[in-house]
């Protein structure tokens, strides 16, 4: 039991230092990948100074780090659990371009490839072409359009990296899951060692990807810099060099392609390096930061004065990151760690409510919050009241009305046409705006014999008067093309983004938040000394019951949209969590299978439960047939 003088630390001091180790062994990683390329990029004229850290290797390493480092202080600022939840890429889009996240991408990313470059070309020999501003002559300097163009060559590379980075969501952060069936396996798989071996098992992967951007990024470089920038950014490199050198007072650009064999080759080269830091950096962070929330074989929270307060703090925490990590730890004790399970089983003198009742009582919401979302998914936002309007004392009219007479006609001999019926229509909302105004039937005949000529025209060129139909026919023509893909709305973004709902979902926090139920409620059997679990299971049974049902009605009943043109009906993530919530029930089964009539538990409770489950139903035994008038009861 925890006194309640004791001081409760937050999750967040033990989570936090966790991922600050984890985020140092990346930038360890990326502090070996930049001082590899130190070295390669030394000019070997003496053997101690070409290698040795105190000098100029030692700096040229720690500003390609720093290049480096960029991307993971953006993924440190950015990350995210679970997924962005939409119904489309375009919904995302829309949802998330005006953030200021989206420009910090961006200019990091221009940033980061800008100073690998500035790196690159200071460690290049004079001799290489690669110098900013050559000598014709003794007095005459100019400026060296290789250099310019290599420059924003990186600078159109981080621009195209930060969208991949956007399009990708790449700051997505998937945690893992605690399945009783890997209970056998304890914490090997996420050791720093076998990170490792696994991190560098991807390298191959990580030179195949830079390879392909490069080459994508090369083509971008030679579509957009010739058309749209070389005059601008040539411009733009004078007005910055003109201060420190003697450059011609002229703007014009030069005649000669500003690419060579060699200079492309430096591009290329350079490219491929900086792409390995890239993708490395973003492959180890995702990698280390998800590893499973204990240290030296024991959950975060073993450490603490107040264990189960700390883990309480986590469960309830507001931010969805959080809680995700502490509702994991939670799985992991129910599946590895008997002494914090007795713990959580004997809690019962806390302020709140015994420590059982309130993780219980939080699983439970977590579990009912999918029905919310269920039900929520397509309704239309709650409209705000509308304050109460003051009354407003009438005027008293000083003038007579308008006339309703058309005003362009003169003459007492007007013709009744359709000018005179559009006249009227405009006058009539000209006077009285908020009044509804409808047309004669004069009117009303010209546009009904608009409408059957413009339908004879559209029969006449497509064989068919619906038009409804012929514009989905060409909507679906454009959607089945690579334009079309960020309107899609398919099956398993719309499903995901129901169940999950938003902005942000994460399976795993359903996943866990089943298995701890059912994993503590197992081992009760033999740990609770008190039997406090007991009097909750009737109540955990019926809502995993509830729950597993409507999400399986709600996955068979959910549509495919008609812009889905592939039409693909899976969903590993909805499927994750129904497979979850079957095993929980299960479990439940198998264990208080023979004492329901105990438990409080029908019939129907229990049948349910296996039709939920996908559980076989029991053969009735004699015993169980003389005794159904009591089990009724």
């Amino acid at each position: 039991m925890a006194p309640a003088s004791v001081r409760r630390p937050p999750y967040k001091d033990f989570l936090q230092p966790a991922l600050h180790r984890r985020f140092s062994t990346t930038a360890l990683i990326l502090l070996a990948i930049a001082y590899v390329y130190a070295i390669g990029l030394a000019r070997w004229n003496s053997f101690l100074w070409s290698w040795f850290p105190i000098g100029p290797t030692g700096i040229r390493a720690a500003f390609l780090w720093f290049s480096g480092s960029l991307i993971l202080i953006l993924r440190i600022a950015q990350y995210h659990p679970g997924y962005r939840t939409s119904d489309s890429a375009y919904d995302t889009f829309l949802k998330h371009y005006r953030n200021f996240s989206t420009l910090e991408t961006i200019v990091t990313y221009v940033f980061s490839a800008w100073l690998f470059a500035q790196v690159y070309l200071f460690s290049r020999p004079k001799d290489s072409g690669l110098e900013w501003v050559t000598y014709l002559s003794y007095d005459r300097q100019r400026l060296n359009e290789k250099a310019v163009a290599f420059t924003t060559h990186f600078a159109i590379l981080g621009a195209y990296m930060a969208i991949r980075h956007l399009w990708l969501d790449t700051d997505r952060l998937l945690l893992g899951v605690a399945k009783p069936s890997e209970a056998a396996v304890q914490n090997n798989s996420s050791d720093v060692g076998t990170l490792m071996k696994k991190f560098w098992g991807e390298m191959p992967t990580i030179f195949s990807q830079s390879l392909h951007e490069t080459v994508a990024s090369a083509i971008l470089t030679f579509v957009i810099y010739p058309l749209f920038l070389r005059k601008a950014v040539w411009r733009l490199s004078l007005f910055f060099f003109r201060p420190f050198f003697n450059l011609p007072k002229t703007n014009y650009v030069p005649y000669s392609w500003p690419v060579s064999f060699s200079s492309l080759i430096s591009m290329v080269l350079a490219s491929i390096m900086l792409l390995i830091v890239w993708i490395a950096g973003n492959t180890a962070f995702t990698m280390f930061m998800v590893k499973e929330p204990t240290k030296d074989q024991r959950p975060f929270t073993s450490g603490s004065k107040d264990p189960n307060g700390s883990l309480l703090n986590g469960l309830k925490h507001k931010k969805l990151f959080y809680r995700c990590f502490a509702m994991w730890e939670l799985a992991l004790i129910a599946r590895d760690f008997p002494e914090r399970r007795k713990a959580i089983y004997e809690d019962i003198d806390r302020k709140d409510g015994p420590a059982w009742s309130q993780v219980c009582s939080i699983c439970l919401d977590v579990l009912k919050s999918l029905e919310t979302n269920i039900g929520n998914y397509g309704k239309a936002p709650e409209p705000v009241s509308a304050p109460v309007a003051q009354p407003v004392e009438e005027k008293v009219r000083t003038a007579p009305p308008l006339k309703e007479d058309p005003i362009y006609l003169g003459g007492p001999a007007r013709r009744r046409n359709f000018r005179s019926e559009v006249e009227k229509v405009v006058t009539q909302v000209a006077v009285a705006p908020g009044q509804e105004s409808h047309l004669s039937p004069f009117a009303k005949r010209i546009v009904d014999a608009a409408k059957h000529q413009l339908l004879e025209v559209q029969k006449a060129a497509t064989g068919t008067d619906d038009t409804a139909s012929l514009v989905r026919s060409y909507a679906l023509k454009g959607l089945r093309k690579w334009v079309g893909i960020p309107f899609r709305q398919e099956y398993r973004r719309r499903i995901t983004h129901a169940v999950l709902g938003g902005p942000y979902g994460e399976p795993s926090l359903y996943i866990n938040a089943a298995y701890a139920l059912s994993m503590l409620t197992s081992h009760s059997l033999q740990e609770d000394k008190y039997g406090n679990v007991q009097r909750d299971i009737a109540t955990i049974i019926r809502t995993l019951t509830n729950v597993t049902k409507r999400l399986e009605r709600f996955k068979e009943g959910f549509e495919v949209h008609w812009t889905d043109v592939e039409a693909v009906k899976e969903c590993p993530e909805v499927d994750a969590i129904l497979e979850a919530l079957r095993e929980a029930l299960s479990t439940l089964i198998v264990e208080f299978g023979p004492y329901a009539r105990d438990l409080r538990l029908t019939l129907t409770d229990m049948r349910l439960a296996r039709e939920a489950a996908n559980f076989p139903e029991p053969q009735p035994r004699m015993d169980d047939l003389l005794d159904l008038s009591q089990w009724k009861r």
